[in-house]
């Protein structure tokens, strides 16, 4: 009886390492599955999906900017994860960062707010040789500090152009605030002053307007709230914005459990949503914040712009719902002017390129906007001077065969 205990105690031994092998093959081939899927390493490089009309601006786009009909590729191991794009974006902005030298002015408001922009001269002269301006818009509660915004003005700046950079009302950690207001998500208050200062104090300058996420949002809604908004305006870039609050899945709660304002329920907000109700919204007037929703989106406004239109998402950004991406392709679809840029990889603001690991100091979105500003300036450069104005319409611009610029 003993023997045979102890011969199956011995076959019993020598099974364990097999045994025990065989569970961490199986743990590790589950960590890598679960690696593989988290990265979605699997996910292919694709070209942008391109969707705008058939125009002889559209073809003379598609054909000057390279960016748009090539592959975008992200760094290897991480770049294919929409929610790492995100939150390296959000931690680093962008690596080997510059520092561009600006101006900073501020602006009385009406209401006793101050607003303040930062300018940044061209490091040399446009491919056009034309006075051109970018007036930026920032993301939300950022400024002309944030290393994204940095990047892209460095860059910009040695492609010819001035660049003006809003910092949002509030956001800027050593300039205090003048009234009771901040930065809300449709006030377009403070970048129109921007650019109403730009416009006096460089008459000769064209502009083009840029707009990160939601100021996205609240440059299309500039443009589209006053035809007079759009004079001197080339065209006009937004990247990674949501275009409609109020059909964001993700705010769709119960907003009849959120009362009048007093300071603990405003210490008590856990979303955006809720201080925008309890806040925001009075400061607008709007009785609700389903009605302030509804009317400092763009989308009540975007239809009115007609200026040449870029608009860039990504359909793996964690925070602008696939819902959403219907306004602007419909919107292609519809209007000569507009261009619609969806990305398979890209995250929000982040579009970082690279080959494996280390993402490339200039971004994607970076030069896909300086290349797409730049074909429009030429384009417009090419125009018979006799068929450009202050603001040149649609049917000048999109629809005339006969005044496609060759090349």
């Amino acid at each position: 009886m003993t023997t045979l205990e102890d011969t199956d105690m011995h076959t019993f031994g020598t099974e364990l390492p097999a045994m025990f092998d065989g569970v961490k093959l199986a743990a590790v081939a589950t960590v890598l599955y679960i690696i593989v899927r988290c990265l979605n390493l699997k996910s292919p490089t694709a070209p942008p999906e391109i969707t705008c009309q058939d125009t002889p601006l559209s073809r003379y786009l598609l054909k000057s900017c390279p960016m748009l009909t090539k592959e975008y590729i992200p760094p290897l191991l991480w770049g294919k994860s929409g929610h790492l794009q995100t939150a390296l974006y959000c931690k680093m902005g962008r690596v080997n960062t510059p520092t561009p030298c600006g101006v900073r002015k501020f602006l009385p408001m009406h209401d006793g707010a101050t607003a303040s922009f930062d300018i940044f001269e061209a490091r040399g002269e446009h491919s056009t040789g034309d006075d051109i301006t970018m007036v930026i818009c920032p993301g939300i509660g950022n400024h002309s500090e944030k290393n994204y915004i940095r990047t892209f003005v460095d860059y910009s700046q040695r492609q010819g152009y001035r660049c003006a950079v809003l910092n949002h009302l509030g956001a800027l950690p050593d300039v205090e605030l003048t009234s009771p207001r901040m930065f809300t998500y449709g006030c377009t208050w403070e970048y129109a002053a921007m650019v109403g200062y730009i416009k006096r104090a460089f008459p000769q300058t064209s502009l083009v307007v840029v707009g990160f996420s939601l100021g996205g949002n609240i440059v299309l809604k500039f443009l589209g709230e006053n035809r007079s908004n759009q004079d001197r305006v080339l065209c006009c870039v937004s990247v990674c914005q949501g275009y409609s609050a109020l059909r964001n899945n993700l705010l769709r709660l119960n907003f009849s459990n959120i009362g009048d304002a007093d300071l603990g329920r405003l210490c008590a907000a856990t979303s955006l949503m809720q201080i925008d109700d309890c806040i925001m919204r009075k400061f607008h007037g709007y009785s609700s914040v389903t009605e302030y929703y509804e009317n400092e989106s763009c989308v009540r406004h975007i239809h009115k712009v007609t200026v040449p239109l870029l608009l860039v998402n990504s359909s793996d950004d964690p925070l602008v719902h696939q819902s959403l991406l219907a306004i602007p392709r419909t919107l292609a679809e519809k209007m000569p002017n507009t261009t619609f840029a969806l990305t398979q990889h890209g995250g929000h603001l982040g579009f970082f390129e690279g080959a494996v690991l280390f993402p490339e100091p200039l971004t994607w979105i970076d030069k896909v906007i300086v290349e797409y500003t730049d074909a429009i300036c030429h384009w417009e450069k090419k125009r018979p001077a006799c068929q450009r104005s202050s603001h040149p319409g649609i049917d000048s611009r999109l629809q005339s065969t006969a005044l496609t610029p060759s090349g």
